[in-house]
């Protein structure tokens, strides 16, 4: 893949109970602890490090943001990075939402 892929709320769901892949949500720290999908990270400018060095490029990654907008250029950047499946999560959190389960963190 030299450019990510898009990505539906639904295919994200079925990728992410059949295969390995990781999840990160570039949200703000409160939208995250607000709600997020079970098992992502929260992909911030301080995690980006120890994400980049705790997953191997051949595993698939697909970022989530509030809209699908800004998942684009951060999955963008991970292809630059060396990632070799990155996709886009279209619609976002708000979309998944809406129709799937989320969780909340615990504070």
């Amino acid at each position: 893949m030299e450019q990510f892929a898009h990505i539906s709320i639904h295919d994200t769901q079925e990728k992410l109970s059949n295969e390995n892949v990781r999840l990160v949500d570039i949200r703000d720290e409160q939208s995250f602890a607000a709600g997020h999908i079970k098992n992502a990270m929260h992909l911030t400018n301080g995690s980006l490090q120890s994400f980049m060095s705790e997953t191997d490029f051949d595993v698939p990654v697909i970022v989530c943001c509030y809209h699908g907008v800004s998942s684009q250029q951060a999955a963008q950047f991970l292809i630059h990075q060396g990632f070799e499946e990155v996709y886009s999560m279209d619609g976002g959190f708000e979309a998944w939402r809406k129709d799937l389960p989320f969780e909340t963190s615990q504070e």
